[in-house]
């Protein structure tokens, strides 16, 4: 072994043991000591000061602001990997998962929801509104499903995670479908 890896492994012993020593109230015990440089001219080269004698600097902390956000500030929301269309029936394995539905503002969805509303409410199910562009659509996805809270996200990541392309989908805990 070169001295460079002897310096090396040294520095790893010495790290492993220091930690565990300073809890301790024993005195440290250098368990294997090979020479080598010391590192103190390092440290002196950064002419490091104690931390009493430093003032801390002011941090400015950011301003809340005076208003509450509300749904209509994160809109709109566009899902880039999701769009309309046919959605294949396939068994998942998500025991205790709520259901949930996929949806956006569009036909195709706005169809769905009027066909499986009270299936969806008895259900217990939830929706994510993956493509919307204003509260009036989001609101008009609401009053098709009342008691159904929807909810506008971004569901790319999902899409992702799923291997989901289409919507509208009905995720469950054992399964995707339409």
């Amino acid at each position: 072994m070169t001295t460079s890896h002897l310096a090396l492994r040294g520095l790893l012993v010495l790290l492993a043991v220091v930690p565990p020593a300073l809890r301790a109230s024993e005195p440290l015990i250098v368990v294997e000591d090979r020479g080598g440089a010391s590192a103190l001219p390092y440290y002196e080269a950064l002419n490091l000061q104690p931390r009493a004698n430093r003032s801390t600097p002011r941090i400015e902390l950011p301003r809340v602001p005076n208003h509450a956000f509300d749904e209509a500030a994160m809109l709109p929301v566009r899902s880039a990997k999701l769009t309309p269309g046919t959605v294949a029936r396939r068994a998942i394995e998500a025991p205790g998962l709520r259901p949930f539905v996929v949806i956006g503002d569009d036909e195709p969805s706005q169809s769905w929801l009027r066909r499986h509303a009270a299936a969806l409410r008895e259900r217990g199910a939830v929706g994510l509104v993956v493509n919307v562009e204003t509260m009036q659509g989001l609101e008009r996805l609401r009053a098709l499903v009342p008691g159904v809270p929807l909810a506008p996200v971004s569901g790319d990541d999902l899409a992702e995670r799923l291997g989901l392309q289409h919507y509208p989908a009905l995720i469950t805990a054992t399964g995707i479908e339409q």
